[in-house]
């Protein structure tokens, strides 16, 4: 589908649409374009050859949400041979329509699609109910657990199948896309059978594993007043499993230690051992802390403890490819389950997203926890020599991310290098050209430029994602007198697209350092990461 310039078409004004001609012909003498003039809606639909006109010579750019989804259905073949027209109003629809519309309203509104005998002649109502069940099939399919716990969903699924039912004495030719409805059915009840499981679980009763229950989550473990250790677990994980991996980490005996939840108000809960730590929706228990059994800290804060400014000869003994393919494996196994759709839900449905974004919560969780853990291993190393390598290595981890197409950990390190706490150590500083990629003048040209050279699969800077998505949205309009500007959705929808472009393949790696990787020990409290930079070069 097309997109011309908006300064060079002219638009035209229907009850229900806006179309924009795309088919350009020369103009005699001055070269301008011809443009042929606008009918009105029913114009189109008395036409027999109307379908072949809107799909040609038209794009849609704006409409009701009604008259849009009867016009994606109108042109939507039910072969296999789509044209490469349909293809992306079809998609764009899908991955945008919680824009503008509720799914319970796109619910609604397909059941309003799906036509009695009244008003259609012939094969048209045959053709009509097809290309509805045609579409439900591609939106479950596109969504995949997304839809399965909607309760809109659930009934719609069932009302349209008994419809179906009933249609096929009539029309027995539907029996194909009866049984494909009856596989979607079938698919929902086993999730919600899966969903009966948990409680079984409860009652101590034998269970098969739940898809919540291989999910992987990052544990932030509180270990003193100023820092956490990252430890990545499965979303089922129960407070001894996790203090024993904890205990393991900093080599205390696990007898000596427990596990606090400290909630928003700031209350301290004592976990015990088979206590769940994530809900269903992956939401945590509440910020967790490792203490002595009397309650003490487990370690001196970071800016009185000798011992671990001696973690920075780890680090430098390792090999920078190594590191470089652990991280790039870590978050290749994260991205690789990111559902273009939580784009969309973390921009847009945020307050009510149900636990949709978790895999991309988790790449920005890591991304972040990446950049505080350059500052602190930096910050750490009180050698001058030391530190100069340190940053050299940095520096070529973040070169071997890139080359191994993982940008989002590229960028986690430079930016790690580039905060202030870090970038002020003027003694410690060599310019590196790996650096100049982070430049953020002229909408991050440079890195776009890299990013588009970069042979997938990749994984793209995901920060910088969902800012051109929330850019796109406060920029543009939904609305235009009252009808959705489907030309909005079509931006958000190309920017979507990118994660399903980037998701090709795998890219393997040796995880030589992985238990290094997996367990970042980070300091998070600014405060202390700045008195740790002056007290490396204090202040002139």
């Amino acid at each position: 589908m097309g997109w011309a310039k908006a300064t060079k078409v002219p638009t035209f004004d229907v009850p229900y649409f806006r179309y924009i001609d795309e088919e350009e012909s020369e103009g005699e003498g001055d070269g301008q374009e011809v443009w042929s003039s606008s009918r009105s809606l029913s114009s189109i639909e008395d036409d027999s050859s109307s379908d072949s006109v809107v799909s040609d010579r038209y794009v849609v750019v704006s409409g009701t949400p009604e008259k849009i989804l009867e016009h994606l259905l109108s042109v939507l073949r039910l072969d296999n041979h789509r044209d490469d027209q349909e293809k992306p109003l079809l998609d764009d629809f899908l991955l945008t329509y919680l824009v503008f519309m509720s799914t319970s309203d796109l619910c609604q509104a397909l059941l309003g699609q799906y036509p009695s005998t009244s008003g259609y002649k012939g094969k048209e109502v045959l053709d009509r109910k097809r290309q509805v069940l045609h579409l439900v099939t591609q939106w479950t399919t596109l969504y995949r657990d997304f839809l399965r716990e909607d309760e809109h969903v659930k009934l719609f699924m069932k009302t349209l199948y008994r419809f179906l039912l009933d249609d096929l004495y009539e029309y027995p030719t539907l029996e194909k896309e009866q049984k494909d409805l009856q596989k979607l059915l079938r698919l929902h009840r086993r999730h919600k059978a899966l969903s009966h499981q948990l409680s079984l679980k409860e009652n101590g009763l034998p269970t098969r594993r739940t898809q919540r229950e291989t999910r992987e989550v990052l544990c932030h473990v509180y270990v003193s007043m100023d820092s956490y250790l990252s430890v990545r677990s499965l979303a089922s994980v129960v407070a001894q499993g996790l203090l024993q991996e904890v205990a393991e980490r900093l080599d205390v005996p696990l007898e000596e230690l427990v596990l606090l939840a400290v909630t928003y108000p700031g209350e301290k809960l004592l976990l015990k051992p088979q206590d769940r730590l994530y809900s269903d929706s992956l939401t945590a228990v509440g910020r967790l802390h490792v203490c002595r059994k009397d309650l003490s800290e487990v370690m001196n804060p970071f800016t009185d403890n000798a011992e671990l400014q001696q973690r920075s000869a780890r680090m430098l003994s390792m090999n920078t490819w190594d590191v470089a393919v652990t991280l790039t494996n870590f978050d290749w196994s994260v991205f690789n389950s990111v559902h273009e759709q939580e784009l969309v839900y973390f921009t847009f449905s945020r307050h009510a997203s149900g636990g949709h974004t978790v895999a991309l919560e988790l790449l920005l969780q890591r991304c972040n926890e990446v950049q505080l853990w350059v500052m602190t291993e930096v910050l750490m190393c009180p050698t001058l020599c030391n530190r100069v390598q340190l940053i050299k290595k940095f520096i070529k981890i973040a070169a071997h991310c890139k080359a191994q197409r993982n940008l989002n950990a590229f960028f986690a390190i430079v930016m790690g290098l580039n905060t202030a706490a870090v970038s002020r150590l003027s003694q410690t500083w060599e310019v590196s050209v790996c650096l100049l990629l982070y430049d953020p003048s002229l909408n991050h040209k440079a890195y776009r430029d890299a990013f588009r050279k970069t042979k997938t699969p990749k994984i793209p800077f995901l920060p910088l994602l969902l800012k051109d998505i929330t850019f796109i949205h406060e920029g543009n309009k939904t609305f235009l007198d009252n009808l959705v500007n489907f030309e909005k959705l079509h931006m958000i929808a190309d920017t979507v697209r990118l994660i399903r472009h980037c998701q090709e393949d795998h890219m393997g790696g040796s995880p030589e350092v992985q238990a290094y990787v997996d367990y970042l020990h980070v300091i998070d409290n600014q405060q202390t990461l700045f008195e740790l930079s002056h007290r490396l070069e204090p202040r002139v």
